[in-house]
């Protein structure tokens, strides 16, 4: 089972569920709302035997390892989204109500339509696996607000060279019309995004952008999520592709189709 620490009765609840019959109780490395394995410890040390709960725990080693853990997390330099925002856990007992909590957490404020496609969407992802900030971000770009799609990629070529700037050209149709934009950038994704702007006329915040592999080899397919802000909103949005730059410029574009139907809507 999962107990929250919201008001500072993890330990107690989690004790009370075992003498109850629960096989299990989670904890995490670190949180401010949840149960912490040092706590979880210490609560089993104080009160196991009384109620019961034979547990062989070398508390000296539990907290040395977490010790060191942290230390070792203090020294990392992480750009992922979810080292940015709330703590996220959800699992497959996870409601309605806590899915739009942490939803809400990370910024997202979803419509009931788009909310129950999350929902469900979590439902299948849990039965293998908790659902972290990271899971729930990929999650919300590829099932919330699916809109029309105003832009569709056409091509695009990039750059980059030792020692210059990173040249990309992109042609996006919309319509009837084919629009082409050229720029120049910090690297192969960081033009292809000026020249997306460019063909747009505006400039969005990039709040968040993370890539990875999603499967091995040399042929790996990878899996780009870009997460823009317009108007106090995120739009979240993902890509795949064996090219990490043509993955990257699928997940702007889905972002920005996004943006472009809400504006419109509007």
């Amino acid at each position: 089972m999962q107990v929250s620490n919201a008001i500072a009765m993890a330990a107690a609840d989690a004790l009370a569920a075992l003498a109850a019959g629960a096989d299990g109780v989670k904890t995490a490395i670190t949180g401010s709302k949840v149960l912490t394995t040092d706590q979880f410890a210490e609560a089993l040390k104080v009160k196991g035997e009384s109620l019961g709960i034979c547990a062989a725990l070398k508390q000296t080693e539990i907290h040395s390892d977490i010790d060191a853990l942290l230390k070792k997390l203090d020294r990392t330099d992480f750009t992922q989204p979810e080292a940015q925002t709330a703590d996220v856990f959800l699992d497959a007992e996870s409601t309605l109500a806590q899915v739009s909590d942490a939803a809400a957490a990370l910024g997202y404020v979803l419509s009931g339509e788009d909310l129950g496609k999350v929902f469900d969407a979590v439902q299948r992802v849990s039965k293998k696996k908790s659902v972290g900030a990271k899971e729930l971000e990929a999650v919300i770009a590829t099932s919330a607000m699916q809109v029309p799609s105003t832009y569709h990629v056409e091509s695009y070529m990039s750059t980059c060279t030792n020692g210059s700037n990173a040249m990309a050209q992109i042609t996006l149709v919309c319509g009837e019309e084919k629009l082409t934009g050229v720029a120049a950038g910090d690297g192969p994704i960081d033009s292809a995004f000026l020249a997306i702007e460019q063909i747009v006329g505006h400039n969005y915040e990039l709040d968040a952008f993370e890539i990875q592999a999603v499967t091995s080899g040399k042929e790996a397919l990878g899996s780009a999520l870009v997460r823009l802000r317009s108007n106090g909103r995120l739009y979240s949005g993902n890509g795949l592709s064996t090219d990490i730059v043509g993955a990257s410029i699928r997940a702007y574009i889905n972002a920005l189709n996004k943006i472009v139907y809400e504006e419109k809507a509007s």
